[in-house]
C-alpha cells in the first residue's frame, strides 16, 4: 500500500475531522458513529481483513432507505475534501529538503537541454514565440458537481494556502481553521447535486467560470515565468503579441447527437462570452487607469490621447467607453435582437492597439519596469482570450450536411447529392464553390433539420472572425465531407476563411484518413479556398469503443503518421486537433507524457486538444495548478517539435500491429460476439441509471434504440469506471500482451517500453488503469444486480482483469502497480478508504431503485446520484 505524505495525510485527517463536528451537530452522535464504523469497515477491507469487510456489507445492507442518502452524502463530502486537500498538496510550498516538482522544472530543464543541442538564443525565443497550443474546452456528460460546491471547495483550497506557513500565530491558526469549518458546513448544507439537467448554456457558463476564476489569472502569471526562463537562457524576452497557449470552447457549439444545440443557443453562448470578456476587461481597465498616472509619453500617445496632463489615462477611458458600450449591447442583445452600435469592440486590433501604443510609450519613456507589470499581463490576456473569452468550435455530425444538400438537389431537380458517387460530389461542391450566382433558392422552405443546420451557418457568418474556431465535422470518412462544409457556409455568407475540420474516429476512418486528406488537396480549387494549412481532427473515444483502447491507440499512431507525409508532400501545414477524454478509454493520459509520445513530426509546434468536464476542473480550477498545467503543455510541445522522438524500428512495427490485431480481436468477441454481454452491461452497471439522470445537456445514446453500437463512448466508459472493472481501457489489451509474453517476446517489449515513447505511453496508462479498477468491487455489483447466469461472464472478465494485471507487473518486473509512480499512488490510496462505502452503497441503491420500477422514491434517486458523483471524484478521470 502506498505510503501518504504526513502532510497530506494531515491535511485529508483534517478536513475530515472538521465535517465528521459538522454532521455531528447536524445529525446527532449516533450518525457520525456509523459513518465512521462504515469507513474504518472499508479500510481494514482494504488490508484484507474479510470479517471487516462483511461487518460493512452488512452494516450498508441493513440501512433505511431514510438514511441512504445522509450516509451517501456523507461520504461523497469526505472524498471530495480529500479531493481538495491532495490537489492543494501538488501546489503547497516546498520544504527545503523536498526535492524539486517535475511541473516546476521541466521548461527549465528542457531549454538548457535545447541550448546544449545547439540551438542559439534567438531561435530558441522564436521557437517559444510561435507556439500554437490551443486548449478546448468542452462539456462533460458526467460533470456533476454544482458550480456552486466548486467555488466553495476553491474557497477550501485558497484557505489551505492561507495556512500553509510556518510563522502563522496561535490567533490566525485559530481564525483559518474557524474559516475552514465555516466553508465545510456550507458545502454540506448546499445540495450538491443540481436538480435539473444543464442546459448547454449552462455548460458554457460553468466553462466562462473557470477562466474568470482560475486562467484568468494563471496564464499571465506563466508567462512573466516564461518570459524569465526565456531570459535567463536565450538572453530575450517574448514579444509583446507572442500568445503560446489560447483557449477555444465546444460548449454551446458541439451539436453533434445535441438536439438541445441550437442556432440560438450558439448565439446566446457567444454573447455571453462578449459580455463576460468585456466585463473582464473593464476590471483590468480600471486598475491601470489607477495606476497610469504618468505624464512623459510618446508623440504617439499624446497624439490619441489629446489635449490631457495624463495622457496614458485619457487614452484607457476612450478604451473604457468602448468597453462599457461592448458590455451593454451584449447584455441588451442577450434578450432580444439589437444591432451592434458603432462604438461596440468588433474587431480584436481595436481592443490590443491602444494599449500597445500605452506600452511602447511607457517603453520609450524610460518605464519599461511600468509596461512589463499588469499593462503586459492584460495584452496577454487579450492575445490568449480574445474578444469573447474562447474561441468556440463548431461540430456536426456529416449526415447532417449531406442530408441538407440532398434536400437541396432534389427541389432543385437535380437527384439527391448522397447518392451520387465521390467524384461528383466533389466536382459539383467545387464548381458551387466557385460559382458567382448564389445556391439557395429565396422562396425554397427547407425542413427543421436543414433549416437549423442552415441557421447555424448563418449564425457564424454574423460573427466576428475572431470569435470563432474551426468547423468539426463528426465521423467524416470522405473529402465530399469536407467541401460540403465550405459550401453552406459560403452560401449562409461567410466571408472570412474559417478552418473546417474533419473528425475521423472509427478505425476504418483512422486508416482512411490520409487517403481522405490526400484527395482533399489535390483539388487546386480546394487549395485556393483553404490556403496552405488543414486541420485534421483525430478521435480517441469512438476509435477506442470501437476496437479497444490498445488497437486504437496504434491506429491513431499510424494516422498521424500517414497524415504528416501526405501533408509535406502537397506542402501543406498540418494542425493535428486531438479529441482526447479523461480516462485512458478515451485517450486520456498526462498531457508530458501523452504529447512526448505522439508520432516524430505531427506537433511541429502546434498542438491542438479537448480538455473535457472534470479533468478541466482538476488541470485548471485552481490558479496554481492551471499554471503547472500550462507548464507541462509547453515544454512537451516544445520538446516534441525540436527534439522528437525516434521512429520505431520496423520490428516493433510489427510486433505492435500483431498485439493491435490481436487485441481487436479479442475486444470485438466480448463486446459484439460473446451473447450475454449486453445482458450483462445493463444488468451488472448502472448504465440504465446513468441515462436519465440530469449528468448534462447532452443524451447519452445516439439513437433511442439499439445496443452497445449506439451508445456514446463517454456513458459507455462512465459505466464500467463506476463498478471499478474499467473493462474499455484493458480489455483485448491484457491477453494480447500475456500471449506475446508467453511466445517469449518480453524482452523486446521491455525494449520497446524504454526506447520508444509511444509504447511506454500505453504501457503507463494501461498500468495507471489497472490500478483503479478492483475485480471484488465489481463482482459485489454482480452478485447483487445481475442474474445468476450472467455470473460465468463476469468470473470470465475478471480473469482477464488479473491477465492485464498480470501482464503489466511482468513488463514491469514488480509486484505492486505504481511501484514507480509514488504521487500516483498515494492519490488512490488516500480516496479509496471513502470510495469503497460509495461503491457498496450505489450496488444497494441500484437493487432498491430496479426493486421500485417506474415509481423510484425520489430520496433514493437522489441519493444513487450523490453516489454517482462522489465515485465520479474518487477515480478522478472518468469519462
Amino acid at each position: 500500500m502506498a505510503e501518504i505524505d504526513t502532510r497530506l495525510r494531515a491535511d485529508v485527517h483534517e478536513l475530515g475531522e472538521l465535517l465528521g463536528q459538522i454532521i455531528k451537530e447536524h445529525l446527532g452522535d449516533e450518525f457520525l458513529e456509523r459513518i465512521e464504523r462504515i469507513r474504518l469497515g472499508a479500510k481494514q477491507g482494504r488490508r484484507s481483513d474479510q470479517a471487516e469487510h462483511d461487518a460493512l456489507l452488512a452494516a450498508l445492507r441493513d440501512l433505511p432507505d431514510d438514511q441512504l442518502l445522509p450516509v451517501c452524502r456523507a461520504f461523497n463530502q469526505f472524498l471530495n475534501l480529500a479531493n481538495i486537500a491532495e490537489q492543494y498538496h501538488r501546489i503547497r510550498r516546498r520544504r527545503p529538503d523536498e526535492p524539486e516538482r517535475f511541473e516546476d522544472t521541466c521548461l527549465v530543464e528542457l531549454m538548457q537541454r535545447l541550448r546544449a543541442s545547439g540551438l542559439d538564443g534567438p531561435s530558441l525565443t522564436r521557437q517559444v514565440e510561435t507556439l500554437d497550443i490551443e486548449l478546448v474546452l468542452t462539456a462533460h456528460p458526467t460533470e456533476v458537481t454544482r458550480r456552486t460546491l466548486i467555488q466553495k471547495y476553491d474557497a477550501i483550497a485558497a484557505t489551505l494556502e492561507r495556512r500553509d506557513h510556518d510563522d502563522l500565530s496561535i490567533g490566525e491558526t485559530a481564525e483559518l481553521r474557524s474559516d475552514l469549518a465555516r466553508l465545510i458546513s456550507e458545502a454540506w448544507h448546499t445540495d450538491e447535486i443540481r436538480r435539473n439537467r444543464p442546459t448547454p448554456v449552462d455548460e458554457a457558463k460553468w466553462g466562462f467560470a473557470v477562466i474568470e476564476h482560475s486562467l484568468w489569472q494563471a496564464l499571465p502569471r506563466f508567462l512573466r515565468e516564461l518570459d524569465s526562463e526565456i531570459g535567463r537562457e536565450a538572453g530575450d524576452a517574448l514579444g509583446v503579441r507572442a500568445a503560446p497557449i489560447r483557449v477555444a470552447s465546444w460548449m454551446g457549439g458541439d451539436r453533434d447527437g445535441n438536439p438541445n444545440v441550437t442556432a440560438s443557443v450558439t448565439r446566446e453562448v457567444l454573447l455571453l462570452g462578449r459580455w463576460m470578456a468585456a466585463d473582464l476587461y473593464l476590471r483590468d481597465i480600471e486598475q491601470l487607469t489607477s495606476q497610469l498616472s504618468m505624464q512623459a509619453a510618446s508623440e504617439e500617445l499624446l497624439q490619441l490621447a489629446g489635449d490631457s496632463d495624463e495622457p496614458y489615462r485619457a487614452l484607457l477611458k476612450q478604451l473604457r467607453s468602448r468597453l462599457q458600450a461592448t458590455r451593454s449591447w451584449a447584455e441588451q442583445a442577450l434578450r432580444r435582437p439589437t444591432d451592434e452600435p458603432e462604438d461596440v469592440l468588433h474587431r480584436l486590433e481595436e481592443l490590443r492597439d491602444p494599449l500597445e501604443c500605452c506600452y511602447r510609450s511607457l517603453t520609450e519613456s524610460g518605464m519599461r519596469i511600468i509596461a512589463d507589470g499588469l499593462l503586459l499581463d492584460v495584452l496577454r490576456r487579450v492575445n490568449a482570450f480574445g474578444l469573447g473569452l474562447v474561441r468556440l468550435d463548431i461540430r456536426q455530425d456529416a449526415s447532417r450536411h449531406s442530408d441538407a444538400l440532398s434536400e437541396l438537389t432534389e427541389y432543385l431537380g437535380m437527384g439527391r447529392f448522397g447518392e451520387w458517387s465521390e467524384e461528383r460530389r466533389c466536382q459539383w461542391l467545387l464548381d458551387e464553390l466557385h460559382g458567382r450566382r448564389p445556391l439557395l433558392p429565396a422562396h425554397w422552405t427547407p425542413s427543421a433539420e436543414t433549416a437549423e443546420v442552415l441557421e447555424t451557418c448563418r449564425v457564424v457568418a454574423s460573427q466576428p472572425a475572431g470569435l470563432l474556431g474551426s468547423y468539426v465535422i463528426s465521423m467524416a470518412s470522405n473529402a465530399s465531407d469536407v467541401l460540403a462544409v465550405k459550401l453552406l457556409l459560403k452560401e449562409t455568407g461567410v466571408r472570412w476563411p474559417m478552418r473546417v475540420a474533419p473528425l475521423f474516429e472509427t478505425l476504418s476512418d483512422l486508416e482512411n484518413g490520409a487517403s481522405t486528406i490526400d484527395r482533399l488537396l489535390s483539388y487546386e480549387a480546394y487549395r485556393t479556398l483553404a490556403g496552405d494549412e488543414q486541420e485534421v481532427m483525430i478521435g480517441y473515444s469512438d476509435s477506442a469503443k470501437d476496437a479497444g483502447a490498445l488497437a486504437a491507440g496504434w491506429a491513431q499512431y499510424r494516422a498521424q503518421e500517414a497524415l504528416v507525409r501526405v501533408c509535406a508532400e502537397r506542402k501543406v501545414k498540418l494542425r493535428l486537433f486531438h479529441g482526447r477524454g479523461g480516462t485512458v478509454g478515451r485517450g486520456g493520459a498526462p498531457a508530458h507524457m501523452a504529447i512526448l509520445s505522439q508520432p516524430p513530426g505531427s506537433v511541429n509546434g502546434q498542438f491542438r486538444v479537448t480538455e473535457q468536464g472534470e479533468m478541466i476542473r482538476f488541470k485548471f480550477g485552481l490558479p496554481g495548478i492551471a499554471v503547472q498545467s500550462l507548464r507541462l503543455y509547453t515544454s512537451a510541445v516544445l520538446e516534441a517539435s525540436l527534439l522528437p522522438p525516434p521512429a520505431p524500428q520496423p520490428q516493433w512495427r510489427e510486433t505492435m500491429q500483431a498485439l493491435a490485431d490481436r487485441s481487436v480481436e479479442i475486444y470485438r468477441g466480448v463486446v459484439r460476439h460473446e451473447s450475454q454481454f449486453v445482458e450483462y452491461f445493463r444488468q451488472a452497471t448502472p448504465e440504465q441509471e446513468l441515462a436519465r439522470l440530469p449528468l448534462g445537456s447532452r443524451p447519452a445514446k445516439r439513437r433511442s434504440q439499439g445496443g452497445i453500437e449506439t451508445l456514446r463512448a463517454i456513458p459507455w466508459i462512465f459505466a464500467w469506471t463506476q463498478t471499478r472493472l474499467m473493462l474499455p481501457a484493458w480489455l483485448g489489451a491484457g491477453q494480447a500482451l500475456a500471449e506475446a509474453i508467453d511466445a517469449g517476446q518480453a524482452p523486446e517489449l521491455r525494449d520497446m517500453m524504454s526506447q520508444w515513447p509511444f509504447f511506454t505511453a500505453r504501457i503507463e496508462m494501461l498500468e495507471m488503469v489497472l490500478s483503479k479498477a478492483d475485480g471484488g468491487i465489481a463482482r459485489f455489483y454482480e452478485e447483487r444486480l445481475a442474474e445468476p447466469q450472467l455470473w460465468e461472464l463476469g468470473t470470465r472478465l475478471r480473469d482477464a482483469l488479473q491477465q492485464a494485471i498480470d501482464s503489466v507487473l511482468e513488463l514491469r518486473q514488480t509486484d505492486r502497480l505504481l511501484s514507480r509512480s509514488h504521487l500516483l499512488a498515494e492519490s488512490v490510496a488516500v480516496r479509496n478508504p471513502y470510495t469503497d462505502p460509495l461503491h457498496v452503497l450505489q450496488a444497494e441503491l441500484l437493487k432498491r431503485t430496479r426493486a421500485q420500477g417506474q415509481d423510484v422514491t425520489p430520496e433514493l434517486e437522489r441519493a444513487l446520484l450523490v453516489t454517482v458523483a462522489g465515485i465520479a471524484a474518487g477515480m478522478r478521470n472518468t469519462g
